[in-house]
């Protein structure tokens, strides 16, 4: 699976959540597909989107939060997993797409390539709800679950490690801050 046809394939659900993702081909792919202002793409900040995706979480209760996250992203806050099943926020999906590998900076391989399962590890931290996927079908059902739960849920989705020609967005920095936050304000 590519990480470019799961993101096309739900983001049509991505309209009224709040989005989050990790710095890469993860947010130039889901910009590529349209940019929208309650997308926020986290650059500069490897290892955090979880977290920000949960403080915004237990901001904004009544909202689901979406997090686009990457496997070397997430091996470089492990810890990020038990603060999120110590919390809990019942409207949050965490998403890690899995290309064993730090694509955005020159494919080297991650743990995951070697046998670390993310889906296991999120399970002994104490997330509820994990899945590891590997077909678009499985990833576009458990997603669709997942939004429809009312429980913290991690989804490690196994993808090709292939991405964009570059790693960066057209979108300024400040512009995407400024204009997420009037968006949360807003709603």
């Amino acid at each position: 699976m590519r990480r470019l046809d799961a993101l096309k394939a739900v983001y049509g659900g991505l309209e009224e959540a709040i989005v989050v993702t990790i710095m890469g081909a993860v947010a130039a792919e889901l910009q590529s597909i349209g940019h929208r202002p309650n997308f926020f793409y986290l650059q500069h900040a490897m290892g955090l989107a979880s977290s920000m995706g949960l403080g915004i979480a237990l901001a904004k209760p009544d909202r689901k939060v979406v997090v686009f996250d990457g496997d070397g992203s997430i091996l470089m806050n492990l810890g990020g997993l038990t603060t999120l099943a110590r919390y809990r926020p019942k409207n949050l999906v965490h998403v890690v797409f899995d290309n064993e590998s730090l694509l955005s900076v020159g494919g080297f391989p991650t743990a995951t390539s070697t046998g670390s399962d993310i889906a296991a590890m999120a399970a002994a931290a104490g997330i509820p709800r994990t899945a590891t996927v590997r077909t678009l079908d499985e990833f576009t059902a458990s997603f669709g679950e997942a939004l429809k739960a009312d429980d913290l849920t991690t989804i490690v989705a196994k993808v090709e490690a292939v991405g964009p020609s570059a790693f960066v967005t057209d979108l300024a920095l400040l512009e995407n801050r400024f204009e997420f936050q009037r968006w949360l304000r807003q709603h």
